[in-house]
């Protein structure tokens, strides 16, 4: 988790299984982060598997680059809102590591990724 450390971290929760609105939330943080060219070091990728099923070896091959921790008895589930609705959203970790904010359930990738550029480009947060 010392990768994360200082960077911006898109993060979204959801079971192992990973059914198609978790596929379309882990296609909209990989699409975010490429989008911003030269700033998308700045940003890295997180989901927290809330069960103990294991995402298969082709999802965790298209999502490269993002991690995969199993946090189904960690207390950071407890952070993120009650279980019914924190696989709904990606959230956003700002470097120091505070929520800052929720994507809306029904994102849309065009602006999560104007909201991300203008974040990076009014952070004075550098690393």
């Amino acid at each position: 988790m010392k990768d994360l450390h200082g960077k911006w971290v898109l993060v979204t929760v959801d079971s192992g299984h990973c059914d198609e609105v978790c596929k379309e939330k882990l296609y909209f943080m990989r699409q975010v982060r490429l989008v911003q060219g030269k700033q998308s070091h700045r940003i890295e990728r997180l989901w927290l598997i809330n069960d103990d099923v294991q995402p298969n070896d082709e999802l965790k091959e298209q999502y490269e680059g993002t991690y995969f921790v199993s946090a189904k008895d960690s207390e950071i589930l407890g952070y993120i809102e009650t279980q019914e609705t924190q696989t709904k959203h990606i959230y956003l970790i700002d470097p120091m590591g505070n929520l800052m904010m929720r994507f809306p359930e029904k994102i849309d990738g065009t602006k999560m990724g104007h909201d991300l550029k203008r974040l990076l480009h009014v952070s004075q947060i550098e690393h």
